[in-house]
């Protein structure tokens, strides 16, 4: 598949780069969208890796309501929880539970930094303020955008450049923004907004984005499919960005220009994602619609850093439809079978560990050298994959498939966007990073996790095998059966009350809430479903610690219990210890091999 790559003493030279870029945020995320063509069953998708050192995973909440005139939202950095100030608050608010709300609209994000001229230091609005004010006021991603644009210009924002991932039931967006600096007039910056630019993913396609800008040239008419802001263009000009014609602007080139780290920490893992679900070839479309296919390695000198001149597409038309599962795979990658294998070096250690502890880069004799990031990444505090179904009502269609912590050791467990109430596994205030709760998912997947981080090659199947069967059984079994039994629900109450309109007055008005124990029903099945697998997962890690203790692995019968001696219960039969890599063997003979060498 990698054929195409350049020739080693072009690797030697890449390594003299200087790792500047590598200041990316360690805290970086991921994310991938598939369009309602692109997807197995027709649904829009969104995944996302919310990794940071400091994010505890756990299921935000928030009913709908009214709010009486007058009411003020708080604005709290999502990032630190500082205060940051105060907005008015809208006349009513939609449920939203995680980053999808009640009418299946989904929003997800990866910060790309860009200039640091362009941060606005008086800004209200972070880009988590952002994300869950627009959940609560936009029903559709068209909407959403609107509203992040008014409330950006509005109140100013105080993030720094930003990538949205914003979908809803029939059609996905992506949207770079950034702030446009400091300029104080009269005590007031005159320089209050965002310059941004949002294209509709084409039907058929996907897109992925990883801390890194990705929106290049763009059709200026085309409203249908690209929106962006008035002085996007003469913003650019005006900060000596850009001065070419506008057909030529690059939204990415002006405001989010790369290096290597840049490329290398971020968009390789959307190259590594698009490289998953298009089995290494990508299929885009050109600006004049005339299609073309590339083999993945040909841009593998662009993503690794060692030609910042290339580029890599913005949409890619994959040759088989993607299921849910597909993608929630790609979030557990580590460059897999590719020159940026994280398991194939002696970075890995004995037993093949895919993970680099931060920070990003080391010195070696005056050289820099990296540890690669790949999407799958032990930080992550909680990541999902959402799926907007415009085949059911708003009262099934969306489906939170939601997770904590890595997201290689983890399990995704399905979480209907309509459920007025989360599991207490998830639930706000159940732990924090200082604080231990057994009762928290994010907590025993982090005891997961760090066990397998010993002996990874070894232990992280039996995890892998445990996460694909709830999965898959819940996908194509527990998730199907409730989405019947929800529409047969939904179904017969539109009759009963198309019966009893019948009977009424057309212009009479149905009191109450109708569709009521639908959603008790989804929220049931969701906090019951979660709550079972935490504790099949808690079981899980008692198992880990009895079967691979001390390095050693115990045999097991069909029905999962030990193998044991013939004399006593209690002592194992069948005993292996697979000890390490040949990778690490080699290294070890390498540089240590006379003091520990055999002797004849």
């Amino acid at each position: 598949m990698f054929k195409n790559m350049r020739k080693s003493a072009i690797y030697a030279a890449a390594a003299t780069l200087l790792l500047a870029g590598l200041s990316t945020k360690a805290d970086a995320c991921t994310n991938v969208v598939i369009s309602a063509g692109a997807s197995a069953d027709g649904s829009v998708i969104v995944s996302y890796a919310a990794d940071s050192h400091w994010l505890f995973g756990e299921l935000y909440f928030q009913n709908a309501m009214d709010w009486k005139s007058g009411s003020k939202r708080k604005i709290y950095d999502w990032d630190s929880n500082k205060y940051l100030g105060e907005i008015p608050q809208a006349s009513h608010t939609y449920k939203r539970i995680g980053n999808m709300n009640e009418h299946q609209l989904i929003i997800a994000e990866t910060t790309w930094g860009g200039r640091p001229e362009l941060e606005d230091k008086r800004g209200l609005l972070d880009y988590g303020s952002l994300i869950y004010i627009a959940l609560e006021r936009a029903k559709t991603a068209r909407e959403a955008i609107d509203v992040i644009v008014e409330l950006a210009n509005t109140y100013g924002y105080a993030s720094e450049g930003e990538t949205f991932s914003i979908a809803d039931k029939n059609e996905a967006w992506i949207m770079d923004l950034c702030g446009k600096g400091m300029r104080i007039k009269n005590g007031v910056n005159a320089n209050r907004g965002i310059v941004w630019v949002a294209r509709r993913v084409p039907n058929g396609a996907i897109c992925a984005h990883a801390n890194q800008a990705r929106i290049g040239t763009f059709p200026l008419h085309d409203k249908d499919n690209c929106l962006y802001a008035k002085d996007v263009i003469t913003f650019a000009r005006r900060q000596g960005y850009f001065d070419g014609e506008d057909e030529e602007f690059s939204f990415c080139k002006a405001y989010c220009p790369v290096d290597f780290g840049t490329v290398r920490a971020c968009d390789a893992r959307a190259w590594s994602a698009f490289n998953i679900l298009c089995d290494g070839w990508f299929s885009f479309k050109d600006e004049d619609g005339v299609v073309h296919t590339n083999d993945a390695a040909s841009y593998l000198d662009y993503v690794m850093g060692y030609d910042l001149n290339g580029s890599m597409p913005l949409f890619v038309y994959p040759k088989k439809k993607v299921s849910v599962k597909a993608v929630a795979d790609v979030m557990r990658d580590h460059f897999e079978g590719t020159p940026m294998d994280m398991t194939q070096d002696i970075g890995a250690g004995g037993n093949a560990l895919p993970y680099r502890w931060r920070p990003m880069e080391f010195e070696v004799d005056g050289k820099k050298y990296l540890n690669e990031r790949a999407i799958a990444t032990q930080q992550t505090g909680f990541w999902f994959v959402a799926q907007a179904r415009n085949f059911y009502p708003d009262d099934i269609g969306g489906i939170l498939w939601f997770g904590t912590d890595d997201a290689a050791t983890s399990y995704l467990t399905p979480i209907y966007s309509c459920s007025n109430d989360v599991p207490d596994c998830f639930r706000q205030g159940n732990g924090d990073l200082l604080h231990y709760s057994p009762t928290s998912s994010f907590w025993i997947n982090n005891r997961v996790a760090n066990a397998c981080y010993k002996m990874y090659n070894v232990m992280a199947p039996t995890v892998r095998e445990a996460a694909d069967k709830f999965e898959v059984d819940q996908m194509l079994f527990g998730t199907r059966g409730a989405d019947s039994t929800a529409v047969m629900m939904y179904n017969d109450i539109v009759v009963k009350l198309q019966k009893k309109l019948s009977i009424k007055k057309r212009d009479v008005m149905v009191s109450g809430d109708p569709f009521a124990p639908v959603r008790k029903y989804l929220t049931r099945y969701s906090i019951d479903t979660a709550q079972e697998q935490f504790k099949n997962w808690c079981n899980l890690e008692v198992l880990l610690l009895v079967k691979y203790i001390d390095g050693n692995v115990k045999a097991q019968n069909k029905d999962g219990s030990f193998k044991h001696s013939e004399y006593s219960e209690g002592i194992p039969d069948k005993l292996t210890q697979p000890g390490y890599t040949d990778i690490w063997k080699a290294a070890v003979a390498s540089e240590h091999g006379e003091t520990v060498k055999v002797l004849e």
